[in-house]
């Protein structure tokens, strides 16, 4: 997947400057808000604190913050940038440690190159982080670094360019060796590039089973050997007795090459003089040593990884380092120390030999792994990492001796971990993925919008589907060369001008003629662009519309009820309207947010219908709560006996469907109301699709979470039309019509199937 330097910069820089901003996690709105947070209440912590210095922990922020610390002078492929360019790096790192662990983070650039005025200075930050990862800092300088702070500090401190590489190519290798038949201890290995990955890699390697003696390292220089005199002592762990004229006499026989060097370093000749079933690990980024389609056109027996995405066995640093801080964390861990990594390494190692599930294979495009030569490490997206290194690290930590804080129950601390993140939040890559399987025509009738535009570029590029945008074909093609996008990644239509019109007035005429259209007015209509775009996903000339970024609901609405109809499975057929809503670890359905003013019971259940069955194309299994005023007759009115008698229907007519109510929204979303007041309930553990009375409800409902809350608000999503047709909000992003595309690719993809 590409980006270009232009939206890479605008992503940056758009709304609040960079990626990361601090939030308080404690209510701070009244005068005892601020006696509490502040004065005078804040120094009750401090006494506690001043007694027991480890209560630090139990009173502050620290046991989940980690700083990432840089001075910018090894910064990715860039190089010595400094550390203002290096920041957007670190506000990276940040996004990453909590996106994948929960893990907050400060990033800390420091204006020097002095390794000993580094040391000091992140010496100092220990009372504010409960650990240290440092971060694109040049060889030797970093071991020493490390080595210093390490011996100084009383928290954990990780160079992931040094161990989060050998961590997760230690993993790869150890799988690697099992595949072919050999044992660690018989490898000989050649490593190309003595910095902080290349030694970092070895030294792993060497605890994991490999020999030193086998181990065969390169720099600029050539071998490293005894005889050399210009070795430092990181490097000189590693000079060999054995002396080789060249990297191709080498690789002459080696069973292993680890690369962490340059591109096109090696050759194809190089690889065909490997021995039998060769392990190839090209890991220079972006491009690696070898590419892997001329890796494998000479030798059909080996396996390979490399630092891409796009090669199957993909060392990714992110499988790393989130997962080995939150354990060390949680634990309260005085170091990262080498039980702790190799206890990482094999959780990985063994992740990749369980059967994948579902919700990784659709993150990759439907493509099935199993373990084998494409599947020697799991994949970066695979969310089981969190739940099975973490504990790993956490154990060694308490086994090794390094822990202040002892987990007993492994189990609650897995579903813990779980509950962090969980699986909701994966929703959009879910379906930005299933719709990548099989990319669908989207037609977007306000395609002069500069916002359509972009996003339909994205949508092509990213083989979401394949975007019509209809308009004046020069307005449009100004626009888009405007935007440097190319031109051949959209088909451009003008209603007013196109010959196929006459068709769309013909099939609109001939459907619509007994309810009031003549045929000049459906001529008039096909130049209207919302009802030309319905009736190319009437006739199969695109698969699905997006529409109503310029226009009010309604005026989106009525072409596709007009060009398309409802669903003849619908009984009653109703259209309404389903928004996804992501709030902290959960994501949930409303409905009916758009449509539908006042629902009588019939209709509420088609919607209930709807809601679940659309629920299901996301590939979440729907608990529906039917929501009033009242608890399962509580409280006795026409509203909510309408919901009552709605749940019932759906009872009847859907009974593959969990549903319950009618229920208050407390009700159906704490679990603990339903277990203690209603433990007859047919729901447990909360539901996730919450079908509202009345659009009164629906519709205030979400826009107050929308407005005054974190929530990621997705929709409206349009169902019970034949064909997919969704409806913009007016202040869309671009990613909000991405997201939009995405839910419309999948939903014309299931109901190819299924109408």
């Amino acid at each position: 997947m590409s980006v270009s330097k232009k939206e890479a910069l605008e992503y940056h820089k758009k709304g609040r400057a960079g990626k990361i901003e601090v939030r308080p996690t404690k209510p701070c709105f009244t005068s005892r808000d601020l006696s509490l947070a502040y004065t005078p209440g804040v120094a009750e912590p401090c006494r506690e604190i001043e007694k027991n210095d480890d209560d630090v922990f139990q009173y502050t922020a620290k046991g989940n913050l980690v700083a990432v610390v840089s001075n910018g002078t090894a910064v990715l492929g860039l190089g010595d940038i400094g550390a203002h360019a290096g920041k957007p790096v670190m506000e990276g790192k940040g996004v990453l440690f909590k996106r994948f662990a929960d893990i907050d983070v400060f990033d800390i650039e420091v204006k020097t190159k002095d390794p000993k005025e580094l040391i000091k200075t992140v010496e100092q930050l220990e009372p504010t982080f409960g650990g240290i990862n440092l971060e694109d800092i040049k060889a030797p300088e970093c071991f020493e670094i490390e080595e210093a702070l390490k011996e100084s500090m009383n928290i954990p401190v990780f160079h992931d360019d040094q161990h989060g590489t050998a961590i997760i190519s230690c993993a790869a290798l150890i799988n690697a060796a099992e595949l072919v038949g050999k044992k660690l201890e018989d490898l000989r290995l050649i490593v190309v590039g003595a910095g902080a990955a290349g030694i970092a890699c070895s030294k792993l390697y060497v605890k994991a089973g490999v020999k030193t003696e086998n181990i065969f390292m390169f720099d600029t220089k050539g071998l490293i050997h005894k005889e050399r005199t210009d070795l430092n002592k990181y490097k000189a762990e590693f000079a060999n007795e054995n002396i080789f004229a060249s990297l191709e006499e080498a690789m002459t026989g080696a069973d292993v090459f680890v690369g962490l060097s340059k591109k096109d370093l090696i050759t194809k000749e190089m690889v065909a003089s490997m021995a039998n079933k060769p392990i190839i690990f090209a890991m220079a980024n972006p491009d690696p040593e070898i590419t892997y389609e001329d890796a494998i056109s000479v030798r059909e027996d080996l396996i390979m990884a490399t630092g891409r995405s796009d090669y199957p066995n993909q060392v990714n640093n992110v499988l790393g380092f989130p997962f080995i801080f939150r354990g060390a964390l949680d634990v309260r861990a005085r170091a990262i120390n080498e039980e702790m990594k190799m206890a990482a390494v094999k959780a990985l190692a063994h992740l990749a030999k369980e059967k994948v599930p579902e919700v990784v294979i659709s993150a990759y495009g439907g493509k099935e792994f199993s373990f084998g030569n494409e599947y020697i490490i799991p994949k970066p997206f695979d969310p089981r990492v969190l739940w099975k290194v973490a504990p790993a690290v956490a154990r060694a930590a308490i086994e090794s001796g390094v822990a202040r804080n002892q987990i007993t129950d492994w189990h609650a601390y897995e579903e813990e971990l779980k509950e962090r993140l969980g699986f909701s939040k994966e929703i959009l890559r879910v379906i930005i993925n299933k719709a990548q399987k099989s990319p669908k025509k989207i037609v977007y009738p306000e395609g002069e919008e500069e916002k359509i535009i972009r996003a339909a570029n994205v949508v092509y590029t990213d083989n979401i589907g394949k975007p019509i945008l209809l308009g004046n074909k020069e307005v449009i093609t100004k626009k888009i060369n405007e935007l440097e996008y190319n031109v051949n990644n959209f088909e451009i239509i003008d209603p007013k001008v196109d010959e196929i019109k006459e068709k769309y007035v013909s099939e609109f005429y001939k459907a619509r003629q007994r309810k009031g259209i003549t045929e000049r007015a459906a001529r008039d209509m096909m130049q209207r662009r919302n009802y030309f775009g319905a009736m190319m996903v009437n006739s199969g000339d695109a698969d699905a519309m997006i529409s109503g970024l310029t226009t009010h609901y309604p005026e989106t609405i009525r072409p596709a009820l007009q060009c398309i109809g409802v669903k003849d499975s619908l009984n009653p057929k109703v259209v309404s309207g389903l928004y996804i809503i992501i709030i902290d670890s959960k994501v949930l359905f409303f409905a009916d947010t758009t449509v539908n003013v006042d629902p009588n019971p019939e209709e509420l259940a088609a919607i209930a219908i709807s809601a679940a069955d659309t629920v299901r194309e996301f590939e979440i299994e729907p608990k529906v709560a039917m929501l009033s005023f009242s608890n399962f007759g509580s409280s006795i009115y026409p509203q909510s006996n309408k919901v009552k008698t709605a749940t019932e229907l759906v009872k009847q007519k859907r009974p593959d469907i969990l549903v319950d109510g009618e229920m208050q929204a407390d009700t159906a979303l704490v679990p603990e109301i339903l277990e203690k007041t209603f433990p007859f309930s047919s729901i447990k553990g909360g539901a996730n699709v919450l079908i509202f009375p009345d659009l009164n409800s629906g519709n205030i409902a979400y826009k107050l979470l929308a407005r005054l809350t974190d929530a990621t608000v997705i929709g409206p999503v349009l169902m019970g039309t034949k064909k997919p047709v969704h409806v913009l909000q007016r202040d869309s992003t671009v990613d909000d019509i991405i997201n939009m595309s995405a839910i419309a690719a999948v939903d014309a993809d299931y109901k190819k199937v299924h109408m």
